[in-house]
């Protein structure tokens, strides 16, 4: 599966946050910034320099908040006697537990808040920075304009710097669109494991082939829909998603 941990290399970063193992995979700088290539390149408008310094910020905003994501679930697995550990790579990050002891994660329920944990980690992030920038009197540019209108978001002084504007889209914007995409109901994206640890908690037998053609449907939609909209990259995962739910559907089960 193409969401499965990378083989570990020398040039990879390694440290922990809180007693949680982190590897960051020497692909993951390379991916994030060519993510951030196209965003980053407008906003510098043919300025070489300035290129560089957009595409820092935005590499360090994509690992910190991948860093936040996959912290959130490994927080979560403690939370309920499970340790494990984080991987950063060139398809985002894992949450991965530690197999070398049985898993404590016997209810449905408590797989279900593990899931949830790590877009929720983010969304309370962009939260903290709204709540930030508008008790200091700053402008919040926020990435949705019927939120910022109904909030008056938009009201204040604006932010010192095009530099520390930037900053603060960018937070916004992988710490809503990405979390939202996450929980799109997808296995093995969080959405799709909520859906299926929903639908097992409630007694549903046939929860995982429910879960799994949710997944093909959707994602094979939000694939459609960002290659009509000039988004390859998002529906080339997606697509990709979707075969991995179709293969799954022969029998194989989804484990975080």
């Amino acid at each position: 599966m193409f969401l499965a941990e990378p083989q570990p290399t020398s040039a990879d970063l390694h440290f922990t946050v809180r007693g949680i193992p982190v590897r960051v995979s020497a692909w993951f700088w390379v991916a994030a910034a060519l993510l951030g290539w196209s965003v980053c390149q407008s906003m510098a408008q043919g300025d070489q320099r300035e290129l560089l310094r957009y595409l820092l910020v935005w590499v360090g905003v994509v690992f910190v908040s991948l860093l936040v994501h996959e912290m959130g679930h490994a927080l979560a697995y403690a939370a309920f006697g499970q340790s494990a550990r984080v991987v950063l790579y060139h398809f985002g990050g894992l949450a991965i537990p530690d197999y070398r002891r049985a898993s404590t994660l016997r209810r449905p329920i408590e797989r279900l808040i593990v899931s949830a944990a790590g877009p929720l980690s983010q969304l309370i992030l962009a939260a903290a920075i709204v709540v930030i920038l508008k008790t200091s009197g700053y402008q919040v540019p926020f990435p949705i304009a019927a939120v910022d209108e109904w909030l008056g978001l938009h009201a204040g002084r604006p932010l010192p710097s095009p530099l520390s504007f930037a900053l603060v889209w960018f937070v916004l914007q992988v710490n809503i669109f990405w979390p939202l995409l996450n929980l799109a109901p997808v296995p093995p994206l969080d959405g799709g494991q909520i859906v299926r640890e929903g639908l097992l908690s409630l007694g549903v037998s046939n929860a995982v082939q429910i879960a799994g053609m949710l997944g093909v449907a959707t994602g094979a939609a939000v694939s459609y829909w960002a290659v009509t909209h000039g988004q390859p990259y998002l529906g080339i995962m997606f697509a990709m998603l979707a075969v991995t739910c179709f293969q799954s559907l022969s029998g194989t089960s989804w484990n975080r």
